[in-house]
């Protein structure tokens, strides 16, 4: 993308000065899935696969062990000592990701009332109620209006709340200098200096991607997290923002690597920009995955060969295959391989092939990096458990249950 050979090439937080491994197995199973990935980096426990802000004591699909088993976020205690809080992202900000840092749900599909039991409230509530989040950036409208009131960009789509709340009206609600944006150009309108709350849910359910985003219409992942340090870093006791590249993982389940490379970079282009804005002086960056995914690399291809492209040797069928392949997903193919061109494969939906047929390419179990830099980054070090990242990032700050950790080179930001 940048001309060059690529191989020589430093992302963003290939520069962190110090790095670790995160195990991402859940309580229950071997891969993972971001709900209970999320759990452990946000709340610091190992929790059961499909559940979120629970222990393991908790079950999936079980409302009435949420009570009791609910576990707190390094978010959430932020907000508690005094920092003014956010998360952005370019999936729905109720996605499993963003929503173990502020819910407790038995079932991260529990978007909103359609979906969840009368009993247990579902992840779009809890957003609202739960923590006192100053900014909210994504997608995920329809999760937040009534079933009777239609989208504002898309007329013919409506809500899909069935109790008749506008959940972006509660939550403006009682709160000064606080906006609520729905495009790109209400963002860009924004005067940080004025505003304490601001919430921008830009489609009805996760973003496009940035392949394919309307640049006039929606922002990017680098301006919404531009906008969501200027309001945050306005607060003399810091702030805590969590930012996520979500749709890297959607671009691997449908065996689509430029997809999903290309929200690699956005996000590593969103890292540099938060950096830009903050000093490494008081501010801790940490950067890491919620799990891996069966993608690799492969063929003996020269040096500057596009990551995308076609390995240099070929097949036992004697045909060409990409460098990029997938271990399972719709990628697979029936029957003979088509003889590959640059052509087919350079194409924006190009989709890999897999090894093995599935419809939607799974996560997998590597242990996936962490970056960090600032002050206490050194805390990130070894082969750790996911759920130790929560730990060091509440420690390096003294929060809850790290109180009385009297550090001195302690980061106001993270």
């Amino acid at each position: 993308m940048a001309g060059q050979t690529g191989e020589e090439y430093s992302l963003e937080m290939d520069k962190f000065p110090y790095t670790a491994l995160s195990k991402t197995y859940s309580v229950d199973q071997q891969m993972p899935d971001s709900a209970a990935t999320a759990t452990a980096y946000h709340c610091g426990v190992k929790a059961n696969y499909g559940t979120l802000g629970l222990s393991a004591a908790a079950r999936r699909d079980q409302c009435s062990t949420t009570q009791g088993n609910e576990v707190k976020s390094v978010l959430h205690r932020a907000r508690m000592a005094g920092k003014s809080v956010g998360i952005v992202t370019t999936t729905r900000v109720q996605h499993a990701s963003p929503a173990a840092a502020y819910s407790h749900s038995a079932n991260r599909g529990w978007y909103s009332d359609k979906e969840t039991s009368r009993n247990c409230k579902d992840i779009a509530y809890q957003l609202v109620h739960n923590t006192d989040i100053n900014v909210i950036l994504g997608g995920g409208r329809r999760y937040m209006l009534p079933k009777t009131v239609k989208d504002p960009e898309y007329p013919k789509y409506t809500g899909s709340r069935q109790d008749n709340t506008n959940l972006i009206d509660v939550w403006l609600k009682n709160k000064k200098n606080a906006k609520y944006v729905w495009n790109k150009k209400q963002l860009d309108d924004i005067d940080e200096e004025k505003t304490d709350y601001l919430m921008g849910l830009f489609e009805p359910k996760d973003l496009d991607y940035e392949l394919y985003r309307s640049k006039d219409s929606d922002p990017s992942l680098t301006e919404m997290v531009e906008k969501a340090v200027k309001i945050l870093r306005r607060n003399p006791k810091g702030f805590y923002l969590f930012v996520e590249g979500g749709r890297i993982d959607h671009g691997h389940h449908g065996n689509r690597a430029r997809r999903a490379l290309t929200e690699t970079v956005e996000f590593d282009n969103a890292i540099g920009k938060a950096l830009s804005l903050t000093s490494a002086q008081d501010t801790l960056s940490v950067v890491s995955a919620d799990h891996s995914h069966v993608f690799t690399f492969g063929g003996y291809s020269a040096r500057g060969n596009p990551v995308l492209g076609l390995s240099r040797i070929r097949a036992k069928d004697k045909k060409p295959f990409t460098t990029a392949l997938y271990g399972n997903g719709p990628g697979y193919i029936r029957g003979s391989r088509p003889n590959l061109r640059t052509t087919v494969t350079d194409d924006k939906s190009y989709r890999q092939q897999s090894a093995v047929p599935l419809n939607s390419e799974t996560h997998a179990i590597e242990d996936v990096a962490i970056f960090a830099q600032g002050p206490m980054a050194h805390l990130f070090h070894g082969v750790q458990e996911q759920s130790y990242i929560a730990h060091a990032m509440a420690y390096a700050a003294c929060l809850e249950p790290y109180q009385d950790c009297q550090l001195t080179d302690r980061p106001n930001n993270f």
